[in-house]
């Protein structure tokens, strides 16, 4: 092989390379949904993202289901400065037990990976934004 087709082949592979990268770049796209959270990624999760609110529901819940237009709503009001995640206590124990989760619904908040609060219970979507603002800055 001479040194024109190894140079060509470099700048291929390079070619090739830097493409996936930024394909990579790309799929790492702002959050406008809540996602799916349990026991084995919260903290990958809480570690990822500056400010993280983690919705604790469960299927048997009223107000649990009350809420969840309301979180999907912020996830798309907020997107691309909150990650909103979704944790089905039932199937969870040990992020319940860890964060005393007694009642549901029971939003956990993160900020710069470390615990902030709780905010138990039903609130509407005003009231739950300003709440969840206070931890932008």
């Amino acid at each position: 092989m001479n040194d024109l087709s190894e140079d060509k082949e470099l700048e291929m592979i390079k070619h090739r390379m830097l493409k996936r990268l930024l394909n990579e770049a790309k799929e790492e796209k702002v959050l406008d949904h809540p996602v799916e959270v349990n026991d084995a990624n919260l903290d990958d999760l809480v570690r990822k993202h500056p400010v993280v609110v983690v919705d604790c529901w469960a299927t048997w819940c009223p107000p649990c289901r009350m809420l969840e237009p309301v979180i999907e709503e912020l996830a798309r009001r907020l997107a691309g400065k909150v990650v909103f995640g979704k944790l089905d206590v039932d199937l969870n124990p040990l992020t319940v037990q860890r964060y005393s989760i007694m009642e549901v619904p029971t939003l956990l908040i993160f900020k710069n990976g470390g615990f902030m609060g709780k905010v138990i219970g039903y609130r509407p979507l005003p009231q739950l934004e300003e709440i969840i603002r206070r931890y932008l800055d």
